[in-house]
């Protein structure tokens, strides 16, 4: 039986019987890279045309499965960004003089907008998440505010 890739974070499933005596190097890349990145790493992405997504690769270091991303730009332009079709939340700091708006994808890696997207001002840092088709803010709510 060969591997094969979990849909949300894309960390490889080690087929039955598959890697005998290696399957320690992707069990350590899995546990020890992949889903670390996906729990609390950063990645900065320098934006460079319109519309960008992010890479999303398949039981390897990607950006798309980092928990924070840094976002710079260097179109001169608002921008755009597509993450996976698939679950997940996001810190994002957009770093840029423009603003970003984040989408998802309609297929891993493409930049047509699946759903709803969500602009991030310039200098400003936000709380996005997906259920793979729209992005809304995580936080949009305050039951009381005393300043």
């Amino acid at each position: 039986m060969s591997s094969t890739y979990s849909p949300n974070l894309r960390i490889e499933l080690i087929g039955t019987g598959d890697q005998a005596g290696n399957w320690g190097d992707t069990t350590n890349t899995n546990l020890g890279t992949l889903i670390e990145a996906g729990v609390s790493g950063y990645v900065a992405v320098s934006v460079a045309t319109a519309d960008q997504a992010l890479t999303a690769n398949n039981g390897a270091a990607d950006q798309a499965r980092n928990a924070v991303i840094a976002l710079t730009n260097v179109t001169g332009a608002d921008f755009a960004v597509y993450a996976p079709p698939t679950p997940k939340t996001y810190l994002i700091y957009n770093a840029s003089a423009y603003t970003a708006t984040v989408y998802n994808s309609t297929v891993l890696g493409n930049t047509t907008a699946a759903g709803v997207g969500v602009a991030i001002p310039t200098g400003k840092t936000v709380t996005i998440w997906t259920d793979g088709t729209d992005f809304a803010f995580q936080n949009n709510h305050l039951s009381t505010l005393t300043l």
